[in-house]
């Protein structure tokens, strides 16, 4: 009985909130519409030419452009040398892009969380891990319907390249 009470109450409690809490509306953003798709990412990473699929896609009721990041090369064990899944969604309280940024490096924290304006065509992300600044700029050429990516570290105020790479949309061939 004490079972059943506790468990009515804590549906009660989910129920309180849920009636109080009120979903964001529905993320629509015309350049990440762009960025959907199916892309092949090629250039340097780390001092290393690469190449990686890149699926794109919304997901959660259209509130986040999941980008799902694989690269061709294996490691020792057959495995993708470096994965990643990345939510990018909208901040509505400040007006910016937020991206959450999970990858086979592991560990969450500050740095896995970037902010971004809203600037043309361009995105450019800044993770701050409390000692330095990783910078991840998106950029979309809208002619050539293309996206190219630039990362760089930044330590005392200098900006050092860490990836210059390019997508283009990935043929079904491919």
């Amino acid at each position: 009985m004490k079972k059943l009470l506790a468990s009515a109450a804590f549906s009660l409690a989910l129920g309180a909130l849920a009636v109080g809490q009120q979903p964001q509306p529905t993320f629509h953003d015309e350049l990440l519409d762009h960025f959907q798709d199916s892309w092949v990412l090629q250039g340097t990473i780390a001092g290393k030419e690469t190449t990686h699929d890149l699926t794109n896609d919304w997901v959660l009721n259209h509130q986040y452009l999941r980008i799902h990041e694989v690269s061709r090369e294996k490691n020792a064990q057959g495995n993708p040398a470096y994965e990643a899944m990345v939510f990018i969604g909208w901040d509505q309280p400040n007006n910016r892009y937020f991206a959450i940024w999970l990858d086979i490096w592991g560990g969450f924290g500050k740095a896995t969380v970037g902010y971004a304006p809203h600037s043309g065509d361009e995105i450019h992300f800044l993770f701050n891990d409390g000692k330095s600044d990783f910078h991840t700029t998106f950029l979309y050429d809208r002619k050539a319907d293309r996206w190219e990516w630039r990362m760089d570290n930044e330590e005392n105020g200098k900006l050092t390249p860490f990836a210059r790479v390019k997508l283009t949309k990935r043929n079904p061939a491919n």
